[in-house]
């Protein structure tokens, strides 16, 4: 049996304890807060085992150090931020398998947000572990990669089976409804979601893990390649242009 265990941590990130009770590995996905993952860990009664980073952000690799000082723990990062995390014993990049116990994780190249950003993706399990590349009806900020690399890796996630459980990082939600309301006002779809997203802010309740099938129909950067948005955000002289509409929105979302 596989088990996530999800917590708060931060000021507004999700961490994530993945066990396997077979093997009675786990791993963190991501490092944001050594000690609180530590705590955690020992209040599951669980070891630590490995660390799977996405990005070289300090809210996701921060913690690699301390963790890997207590619990020995190994720790895998993706090669194209491997210069900017500590700790590191395997990089790796799309295609690459990682496994815990038994079960394997596919390593998907979702580079845009950082150029090196990955995911990992347990099909086994209906599990994907994204980072900041995706969020609850959003995406992360480009912040060194560019349109055409951002789109592809969405279009990747995109691929996956629509029951996927998408793992973010970020408690961003009800902002991100806010701005896909702007960009896509005609969604009823997209705003009986944004009312749930509503109700369970009120009542403190996570908007994460987010089911892919209903970010397909609902998350405007998922929805850069659909018709209606393009009518709506692809700038002059690009009709039909999936990155100019895509670039058009985050660019609209940094600003908003």
């Amino acid at each position: 049996m596989l088990e996530v265990h999800q917590f708060a941590c931060l000021s507004d990130n999700y961490g994530y304890l993945l066990h396997d009770s077979e093997s009675g590995e786990t791993v963190c996905v991501d490092t944001p807060d050594a000690d609180e993952y530590l705590r955690q860990a020992a209040h599951k009664g669980w070891q630590i085992t490995q660390i799977w980073n996405t990005h070289w952000h300090r809210d996701h690799a921060g913690g690699n150090s301390a963790i890997k000082a207590v619990t020995g723990c190994r720790v895998t990062a993706p090669a194209g931020d491997a210069d900017k995390i500590e700790g590191i014993d395997r990089t790796v990049g799309q295609g690459d398998v990682v496994t815990i116990g038994d079960r394997r994780a596919y390593v998907i190249d979702v580079g845009g947000h950082t150029n090196g950003h990955v995911a990992y993706h347990l099909p086994g399990a209906c599990l994907a572990f994204v980072g900041d590349s995706l969020f609850a009806l959003g995406c992360g900020r480009m912040f060194e990669g560019t349109p055409d690399q951002f789109w592809a890796s969405l279009k990747r996630l995109k691929a996956l089976p629509g029951a996927t459980m998408i793992h973010c990082a970020h408690e961003y939600t009800a902002a991100n409804a806010r701005f896909a309301l702007h960009a896509d006002p005609d969604n009823a779809e997209l705003q009986a979601y944004a009312q749930e997203i509503t109700r369970r802010r009120e009542k403190g309740l996570p908007t994460v893990p987010a089911k892919l099938e209903r970010e397909l129909a609902t998350n405007p950067f998922l929805r850069a390649d659909a018709p209606d948005i393009q009518a709506r955000w692809a700038p002059a002289g690009h009709p039909g242009d999936a990155v100019a509409t895509f670039a058009a929105l985050r660019n609209a979302k940094d600003g908003f």
